[in-house]
């Protein structure tokens, strides 16, 4: 898997990772069990502070994506069980959809511009 981050984006470094991470397992790229490059490694290859994936994979550990086995390093967590329809409605993926959609509001977007766009990125992942 090739990790790309854009210096020039608004989003910080880490989350950058981060959402690198998450989309190489969607898209199949990383599997249950892979290693994740050392943080120095990736650091040093992309140029910034090692302290940012540190950052990162701590991120994707708290969010179960990853498992820390101490010096071993980072490794793709099985998937969890499905949630059930409480924890969907309540959980931080509704709770990140909402602030999308009042954060696409707010910037001046309709509802149905909006449904758009999220039908638009389903068809694209799934």
């Amino acid at each position: 898997m090739f990790i790309r981050i854009d210096q020039a984006l608004p989003d910080p470094l880490y989350r950058q990772i981060r959402d690198e991470v998450v989309r190489g397992i969607a898209q199949g790229e990383l599997a249950p069990g892979d290693a994740l490059p050392g943080v120095r490694n990736l650091a040093s290859d992309l140029g910034i502070n090692l302290h940012t994936v540190n950052k990162a994979y701590a991120l994707l550990r708290d969010e179960g994506f990853v498992l820390m086995r101490g010096r071993s390093g980072a490794f793709v967590a099985q998937p969890r069980e499905p949630a059930g329809a409480g924890d969907v409605e309540n959980g931080p993926f509704a709770r990140d959809l909402r602030r999308l959609a009042l954060a696409f509001k707010a910037a001046g977007g309709g509802r149905e511009a909006f449904e758009q766009l999220v039908k638009s990125q389903l068809d694209d992942v799934f």
